[in-house]
């Protein structure tokens, strides 16, 4: 079945215009809104919305600065928060099904923060993380790749200025143990380092500060209160970034926490059947 895709540029209050791309029904009221990772990157949960867009109309969106959505200027938390704000106004969405992925993950959270009552259920996939994370991750990271791998990602993150050609290999070099399986996560990170470009590393530094001087470490009770009653962490069993930072947050939340055996941290790759059908059941009772 083809579902109907419609797209357009959303302006936003500070002048900013951010490209979106609708799936599915848009009359249908209640609408699922992807959130992406990075910070820095473009959409790339296409996958992700072709698994549910039957059931509800599915929004996905470039994020300020990133792909179709040029903007120069400082990042902010905050700001982010209000684009989504925005772009719900735009979409005449009093409330929506938010699903974050990664950095997603803590938008998503974030969002809930500032405005409680506007998302109907929340969907929590790979993020967000808490508390001394980022040791045991790059430890992880390091023991999925060999020495020479190493040395190489060292050498090119010291580069002042990398061809596109290197830009790629650091990339691919970074994600692909992020993948449960190193062989075909090899491939996914080639793919990912060509299409998922450029990345916008001021902004990647500009929110991963501000997210660090104020973590959701400190606003996990205000956050319990503030989720919708249908909220649920996921996680691949197999991400290098700890599953058991999120089972660590699940009980502080009070929610639920599924994890994906076999897949690290873009799950729908390396287990499609899985994600689709807890996506498709988490959307069917949160849409009705």
């Amino acid at each position: 079945m083809t579902l109907r895709q419609t797209q357009g540029l959303a302006p936003m209050s500070d002048g900013a215009r951010l490209r979106w791309t609708a799936s599915g029904d848009t009359a249908r009221p209640l609408p699922v809104v992807l959130l992406h990772g990075g910070p820095g990157l473009p959409d790339h949960l296409a996958d992700l919305a072709a698994m549910a867009a039957d059931l509800a109309p599915v929004y996905r969106y470039d994020q300020r600065g990133v792909g179709g959505s040029p903007w120069q200027g400082r990042h902010s938390l905050s700001r982010h928060v209000d684009d989504l704000a925005e772009l719900l106004d735009r979409w005449d969405a009093p409330e929506a099904v938010l699903i974050g992925h990664s950095y997603g993950a803590e938008l998503a959270s974030r969002f809930c923060l500032a405005h409680p009552g506007r998302a109907a259920a929340v969907l929590l996939m790979c993020g967000p993380y808490v508390g001394d994370w980022h040791t045991r991750y790059g430890a992880e990271r390091d023991r999925r790749t060999s020495a020479g791998q190493r040395e190489r990602r060292r050498e090119l993150k010291a580069l002042p200025c990398r061809t596109e050609e290197q830009e790629a290999e650091l990339l691919t070099l970074s994600w692909f143990t992020d993948h449960a399986d190193p062989e075909r996560g090899w491939h996914w990170a080639e793919q990912a380092a060509r299409h998922r470009r450029p990345v916008n590393w001021v902004m990647n530094a500009e929110l991963g500060t501000e997210a660090r001087a104020d973590p959701l470490d400190d606003r996990l009770d205000e956050l319990r209160m503030c989720l919708p009653a249908r909220a649920e962490l996921l996680g691949g069993a197999d991400d290098p970034r700890p599953v058991s930072a999120l089972a660590a947050i699940a009980p502080r939340l009070g929610l639920p926490l599924t994890r994906i055996e076999g897949a690290g941290h873009e799950p729908w790759l390396e287990q499609p059947d899985a994600v689709r059908a807890h996506l498709r059941r988490f959307v069917a009772r949160a849409c009705g």
